[in-house]
Parts: structure tokens; C-alpha cells; sequence
């Protein structure tokens, strides 16, 4: 939509009876100030590497389209910063200026992600990786310590095992106070054949471990630690510049669907991988992909489920295949020539290959999900994963439709993204949020759970006590079903 026309913030919620939670807004680090405050907390190998790590986009910008043809390295985004708005870019820079314009945005609190610091979860080399995310989230932190009443910043969790993952934890909660965790996921996994051989190439010999479904390691261990310190873990992976999205020269082409394409993957490891029958009691954010892959996602784990579960695959068991049967409809419908080859082969369409099963110990795809009844669906999939969405996505409707399996409401959650490229205007988000109601689309109640209650659920149900001190800090104890903080009091 044109940044030209006139938003109206205020009005959307003087109108509304419930606060809105901004879920994943971000703010964009000045880089050559930033650095060096990183350098004074945490030391050079950080600061050094965090530079590294944010000169890697003005870097492949700077290669011509044959030489990133050649290599395969994809298009990244230029002119990705506001300048037209200069009043909402100096706004993404300072978060004091964002939290005085909270109110002008029709917000009330916002949980905010960073900008450079989105892909330091996957900086390859251990030690440069682990003190770039302790100096980024040491910087963060100081950044946001006076404003917490109103936002709160998303503390980077590395994920590349999980000893990096729980000490981080530990620090981030009990250090520096940070209710809200950022983890890796993705992570990148050469394959052994890899080494030794030219960079260039080895690059691309990797497999991409997400957290669940056949990992590299036991990752339960940081799932209870996300419970004990009461952060529910948060992914806000890219999927840009890998597989199908590696362009050498239109980043439209990589970024469409990269942030989908991600949460997709470690949502399904997590649920197939039986983390969420595991952890009931957990809750997983999946950011800015929108709700229109979640519910497609919801719809196939199902019809797989009807295949390839415990149920579905007793109908392909191939000791169940009837050979004289077989054999008699063939000559009844006079193959001869398929006649002849089935019984030279005792009967077996494929004899030795209908008996391959890739050496799976169980025959169920969703083992670990100890399946049993519809409800378990919406217990480990509809119940514990949330869904960021960005305001003018018209796909978030479904989440609340009645298309969806079971009749599950997917927990779809408001997600302005401003100071990013998409967000031309920061007041634009709540009005386009609201056109779905204007439009009849969604209900006010949807609009409620779109804009507060699901995010309410996400963060408090993990952390009780996430929102006192906050605005929204009643509002959240109703639905949570909690004595409102000045009853308590009193």
C-alpha cells in the first residue's frame, strides 16, 4: 500500500476494549556505534565477528549477478532501510523514540526483535558465534532497561547444541532479565564427505538440523530449561538464500515465502519429533511467516497421519497383498505378458523392493506423537505453536476460520515489523491490521485474540508474570485467568 495515505492509529484503538501487543517489532542497530559498544562488553573476538557478520549483505551487493551466478550466492535486498520517512527510520534506530510513539501506533506493548542480529545464530566458527551473541545481547539489553514497562527485546539463544543453548539461557534470564528468547534454528550441518574440499563447494554439502526430527543431538534438555526459566522458545529464521530461494540477481524472488518456508520446517521437526507430547506445558512462537502455512501445515500432518501413521500404512504392508488374486485378475483382463513376469517372480509385483523399508525401527512416521484421538491434534499442534503475521496479510483470516481441521482456531499473532522495508509507515500497521474486521473477514473477538489474547497466551502462559509492570498487566490476568494485579495487591 502507498505510504502516502493517511493512517489513523488512534482512532482503531480508541474503538477497541482490549490492549494490542505489538509481538515482533524490531529495531535496527546503527552498526559503527553499536560494534563498539559490543567490543567494550564483551572483547574483540565479538565485536570483530559481529562486524564480519553485518558487512555480509553490502558484500554479496557488491558482486556483479555472473559472479553470484557463479558461485551461487543469492540476490540480497538493497535500499533496505526507510529514507523517505525519516522520522520512522530515526524511530527504528532509537527505541526511546519508538517507545514514545507507542501510543501514536495504537500500540501498547511490544516485544521487539532485532535487525543484525537476526542471523548471528549461524555463524559457523563456535567461538566467534558464542561471544558475538553474549556482546549482542549484553547491548541489547542496556539498549531496553529503562523502557520495560512498555517494550522488551528478544535476547539471541544459539542453538548449535545445546550446551551453548542452556548456558546463554541461563545467562540472558538470570543476568540480564530477558523474558523473551530468540533461537537458532536451521542450523547448518556439513556432511563429513565435505571436508577437506574446496570452500566454495563444501558449502553447499550440508544438511540443516531442526531441533527435533532426527537431530544431531538430544535438544530435551534446553525444551526443560525453557520451562524451569519460563521463556518460550521463539524462531525467527530466514530460509533466504538456500534451495529454491538462491537468485543470483531478484531478491523478491529469494524473500517470498523465505520466513515460511523456515518456521515450516522446524514446526514440523518439532511436531513430528514428538517434542510437544513430550513438553505439553510448552509453548513455540514462529515469526513473521504468517498463518497461511500453519494451517496448511495443520491440514497435511493430518492427511499424512491417515497414510502414514500406525493405521494408514497396515493398507500398503505388503505381506498383505493377495498374489493368487492378483494373478487371476491379470489373466482375466488377459496380460499375458504381466502374467508371465508375475509368475516368474513368485507372484510379487517387486519382490525384494516391497520389502525395503530404509531401516526404520517403527513403522509410523508419527510414533513420537503417540497419536490416539482428534483431540491430541489440537493438543500438540493447534494448542502449544503460535504464528506471527504481518498486519496486511490476508491470510491471517484462516487462521480463525472454520475451514481449518476440527474446527481449530490456529494462534495467529499481530506482528508489525516496523523499522523493515515492508513497513513503509509505522502508523499503517494497526489500521491494516483492522481492515480484516472492516472487511468482514474476521470477527472483533478474532480481532482480540489476533491483536492481544494469543500473545498473552504465548508468553504468559510459559511466564505468569511476564506483563506485570505493564499496561496490559490486567487485561493479560483476565485471560489468563488470573487475579488482576491491583486486586492482588489489595
Amino acid at each position: 500500500m502507498s505510504a502516502r495515505k493517511e493512517w489513523h492509529p488512534e482512532k482503531v484503538r480508541s474503538g477497541l476494549t482490549h490492549p494490542v501487543i505489538d509481538a515482533d517489532g524490531h529495531w535496527i542497530e546503527y552498526g559503527p556505534v553499536f560494534v563498539e559498544k559490543v567490543r567494550k562488553a564483551a572483547g574483540d573476538k565479538a565485536a570483530d565477528g559481529l562486524l564480519r557478520h553485518m558487512r555480509r549483505i553490502p558484500d554479496v551487493l557488491s558482486l556483479s549477478i555472473e559472479e553470484r551466478r557463479r558461485r551461487g550466492i543469492a540476490m540480497e535486498g538493497y535500499w533496505g532501510r526507510q529514507s523517505t520517512n525519516t522520522r520512522d527510520r530515526a524511530t527504528a534506530m532509537m527505541p526511546r523514540m519508538l517507545y514514545d510513539r507507542l501510543d501514536e501506533l495504537g500500540i501498547d506493548f511490544g516485544i521487539i526483535y532485532p535487525t543484525a542480529g537476526l542471523g548471528i545464530t549461524r555463524i559457523e566458527d563456535d567461538e566467534t558465534r558464542r561471544a558475538v551473541i553474549r556482546g549482542f545481547n549484553i547491548v541489547t539489553a542496556d539498549y531496553f532497561h529503562d523502557l520495560s514497562d512498555r517494550l522488551t527485546p528478544a535476547a539471541v539463544i544459539p542453538m548449535h547444541t545445546p550446551e551453548e543453548a542452556i548456558e546463554e539461557l541461563e545467562f540472558v534470564t538470570r543476568q540480564l532479565g530477558s523474558k523473551v528468547g530468540m533461537f537458532g534454528s536451521g542450523i547448518r550441518r556439513p556432511l563429513p564427505g565435505a571436508k577437506g574440499i574446496d570452500p566454495e563447494i563444501a558449502r553447499f554439502a550440508a544438511h540443516y538440523d531442526q531441533l527435533g526430527l532426527d537431530s544431531d543431538y538430544d535438544y530435551d534438555p534446553v525444551w526443560q530449561k525453557c520451562l524451569e526459566l519460563k521463556i518460550a522458545p521463539t524462531f525467527h529464521t530466514g530460509g533466504r538464500g538456500l534451495g529454491l530461494r538462491n537468485g543470483p540477481s531478484n531478491f523478491t524472488f529469494n524473500h517470498i515465502g523465505h520466513f515460511a518456508a523456515a518456521g515450516h520446517a522446524v514446526a514440523k521437526s518439532i511436531f513430528l519429533g514428538g517434542v510437544t507430547r513430550r513438553f505439553p506445558d510448552l509453548r513455540f512462537g514462529f515469526l513473521e511467516g504468517g498463518s497461511g502455512w500453519a494451517c496448511q501445515l495443520f491440514a497435511d500432518l493430518i492427511e499424512h497421519w491417515e497414510r502414514r501413521g500406525k493405521a494408514g500404512l497396515e493398507y500398503m504392508d505388503p505381506k498383505k497383498l493377495d498374489r493368487p488374486l492378483l494373478a487371476q485378475l491379470v489373466e482375466k483382463y488377459g496380460y499375458k505378458d504381466i502374467g508371465d513376469e508375475l509368475r516368474r517372480r513368485d507372484g510379487w509385483p517387486n519382490p525384494g523392493d516391497d520389502e525395503l523399508d530404509g531401516g526404520v525401527p517403527v513403522h509410523d512416521d508419527y510414533a513420537a506423537c503417540q497419536i490416539t484421538r482428534k483431540e491430541d491434534w489440537i493438543e500438540l499442534y493447534a494448542k502449544p505453536f503460535f504464528f506471527g503475521c504481518e498486519p496486511d496479510d490476508r491470510m491471517n483470516a484462516v487462521a480463525f476460520s472454520k475451514l481449518n481441521p476440527f474446527g481449530a482456531r490456529i494462534n495467529a499473532i499481530f506482528s508489525s515489523d516496523v523499522g523493515h522495508f515492508d513497513i513503509p509507515d509505522m502508523r499503517m500497521v494497526l489500521p491494516e491490521a483492522w481492515e480484516l474486521v472492516e472487511d468482514e473477514l474476521i470477527t472483533r473477538d478474532d480481532f482480540r485474540d489476533f491483536t492481544f489474547a494469543n500473545a498473552v497466551r504465548l508468553f504468559g502462559t510459559q511466564n505468569p508474570d511476564f506483563f506485570e509492570g505493564t499496561p496490559v498487566a490486567d487485561a493479560a490476568a483476565e485471560v489468563l485467568g488470573k487475579a488482576p494485579v491491583r486486586a492482588a495487591a489489595e
